[in-house]
């Protein structure tokens, strides 16, 4: 997923604030579901984040098109782990890895063997 680095995604100096790496992430994690005509909420459920390892290599700048590559690890019983790195061309900006726990009204919930299924076939 390409993103354009924007002024409001800066802090003064032009440089993209730490959080927004998260943010960047947090729409490719949901273009994995959109791309393939699903919502990342189901079965009256969604992931929630519970485990983040971020490792900040170089910086992105103001109009910069990055790319968000993302890729899941595992779909477990009720989590789900992506691996997400971003890049400007070649240059390595931002890696990291999530752990996501499916929760139903607030409480964790085991995914379904059909949507794990489902998942599964996509991912």
């Amino acid at each position: 997923m390409q993103i354009r680095i924007y002024y409001e995604d800066t802090d003064m100096g032009g440089i993209v604030y730490h959080a927004n790496y998260l943010k960047f992430c947090e729409r490719a994690r949901s273009e994995l579901f959109f791309s393939q005509g699903l919502s990342p909420a189901f079965e009256d459920g969604h992931f929630v984040v519970r485990h983040i390892e971020a490792d900040f290599k170089a910086s992105a700048i103001l109009g910069d098109i990055i790319e968000v590559k993302s890729e899941v690890l595992s779909i477990g019983g009720a989590s789900l782990r992506i691996k997400q790195d971003i890049f400007r061309n070649n240059t390595h900006l931002f890696s990291m890895t999530g752990k996501y726990a499916y929760v139903k009204k607030g409480k964790p919930a085991k995914i379904s063997d059909k949507a794990k299924e489902k998942m599964t076939k996509i991912f």
